[in-house]
């Protein structure tokens, strides 16, 4: 009984009208009289066609495509095909220019040591980040250092009278009144976008990309096993939650969000991914967790592409529908065709369930909670996932056919692992047991420590394009273009993060307290 309460509940077969998260599922979409309104409007704000036919010609053409590059490379030796399974060499790793382990040392001893509080100092100066969380400037250097003590409170293991003792002279009734004031919904993502911007300003950035790929992934922090959102962390065999964020090509963190633990990830990686500030994000690599087959169909219909790290080869299949000329050495991996004909009978459903993730009638997390496994058997479930398999095919065509793909999609997320990592060395250990039990103080958590990592990035890419430029003037053949994507801003060892924190606001104060000058940017 309880589990066909909990499935109900999943495919909102039963509802409960007074709950935001498990509400009908009419009211999930966008009313029906909006939609027939304005479906011209929001097809092509989607940029899809009112009919599937175009749609599905186009990725049917990709699939063909895709299929025949990975039987040029069967014939190539490349891959191989064996007891009916795929089987992909390991991929050899990218070699770096020799010198590069060198220099970057080199790079990080000419920056120099620095402690964290005169790191949150100087970036605050460039962008005022302290602005966008207290809503205006500070009114006082006492009222500026709560909020920095009530940003590492939150965004680290500390409790507020913890920072307290390492902040002499600021009260602990002032850093837990600041503490509150960083639950409120939005200050966190606006911080979080000034110091992305910031980031990305600097000519180093497009050594490493051009922000339209990112990549995401979860991390979890320890957490008491009393609250309610506790699982088990299978990795570090402790009661956590989860944060998950989604990292540019850039570097940047440009979403997080606080999601359960041991759950898929497809929906939170689509909501960050389309919710993510600044350049549009048109891919996202994912973990195996991070996908599902009505994901990539989602995705795909929102103009975004999600690319899964893909395990277990041997059993991995192919679906393409009837049409679809399949070369004969791919045969003993084809699996069941995909039916066009669910995509088009319900295609007009499936764009306003799109719609209404797209423009805030629901999130992306929700949409993919409601039609999850829970779900099979309705028709839109099975639209999404056959549009689903011919996506998925596509990718993986491209995944296993061209080796530098995979090594690209591999090494963005190796830069989630490497920034979940400096997230580590900020928050590190269990919180008090009291903090995290309502889901604002757990957002708090995840932006919290988001903004510290970016901010810590931030400084970094700063003095990383500060030294490049003098070492291009004065030393132009010290360092070439080739290494510098192989250098990036994660690094921490030169950062103190513990310790008496003395914060120096002296050579600051004018950038901190004044309000900008009429006609001059706030963050010049």
């Amino acid at each position: 009984t309880l589990h066909g309460l909990r499935r109900g509940l999943k495919n909102c077969a039963i509802s409960v009208d007074y709950s935001f998260g498990y509400r009908g599922r009419d009211s999930m979409l966008m009313p029906l009289d909006e939609w027939q309104k304005n479906r011209g409007k929001y097809y092509r704000a989607l940029g899809l066609p009112q009919s599937p036919t175009k749609f599905l010609e186009e990725l049917k053409a990709q699939v063909q495509t895709g299929l025949n590059a990975l039987d040029q490379a069967i014939q190539e030796q490349e891959i191989e095909i064996v007891d009916d399974g795929i089987y992909v060499p390991k991929i050899v790793r990218e070699s770096r220019p020799p010198g590069t382990r060198k220099t970057a040392r080199a790079w990080i001893n000419e920056i120099g040591p620095i402690q964290f509080p005169n790191l949150l100092l100087e970036l605050d100066s460039h962008t005022r980040f302290s602005w966008q969380l207290l809503g205006g400037p500070p009114t006082s250097e006492r009222n500026l250092l709560a909020l920095y003590g009530a940003l590492i409170a939150q965004g680290s293991e500390l409790s507020a009278a913890r920072v307290a003792l390492m902040m002499p002279g600021i009260p602990i009734k002032d850093i837990q009144q600041a503490m509150q004031l960083l639950e409120e919904e939005g200050v966190l993502q606006k911080a979080n976008g000034v110091v992305l911007e910031f980031l990305r300003r600097h000519d180093i950035v497009n050594h490493w990309g051009n922000g339209s790929f990112a990549s995401s992934d979860m991390i979890a922090l320890e957490v008491s096993r009393h609250l309610w959102q506790a699982r088990q962390d299978p990795r570090r065999r402790t009661p956590s939650v989860g944060s998950y964020v989604h990292v540019l090509d850039q570097w940047g963190i440009s979403y997080d969000q606080p999601i359960v633990l041991n759950e898929r990830e497809a929906g939170p990686a689509i909501e960050g991914a389309i919710r993510s500030p600044g350049s549009k994000i048109e891919a996202v690599a994912v973990d195996t967790k991070g996908h599902t087959h009505f994901a990539s169909g989602l995705s795909k219909v929102l103009g975004l592409d999600l690319y899964p790290r893909l395990r277990k080869l041997k059993y991995q299949k192919l679906f393409v529908p009837r049409g679809v000329d399949v070369p004969k050495s791919l045969k003993p991996i084809i699996g069941p065709s995909v039916s066009l004909k669910s995509i088009e009978r319900d295609w007009d459903e499936f764009v306003r369930l799109a719609a209404s993730i797209k423009f805030g009638w629901c999130s992306a997390t929700m949409a993919l909670r409601r039609y999850g496994a829970a779900a099979q058997g309705e028709p839109l479930h099975g639209a999404g996932v056959a549009l689903g398999k011919l996506a998925l095919t596509g990718y993986s065509c491209d995944y296993l056919a061209n080796p530098e793909f995979r090594r690209e999609v591999l090494r963005i997320l190796s830069h989630g692992e490497s920034v979940h990592t400096l997230q580590r060395a900020i928050h590190h250990g269990r919180p008090v047991p009291k903090r995290g039990r309502r889901p604002e103080e757990l957002a708090a958590t995840s932006g919290a420590l988001a903004l510290l990592t970016n901010i810590t990035m931030a400084w970094n890419t700063h003095h990383m394009d500060r030294v490049h430029k003098e070492w291009q003037r004065k030393e132009p053949e010290r360092i070439g273009t080739d290494m510098i994507k192989h250098i990036t801003p994660v690094r921490f060892e030169h950062i103190n993060f513990r310790g008496v924190f003395a914060f120096h606001v002296g050579p600051y104060r004018d950038r901190l307290f004044n309000t900008p000058r009429k006609g001059k940017h706030r963050a010049a």
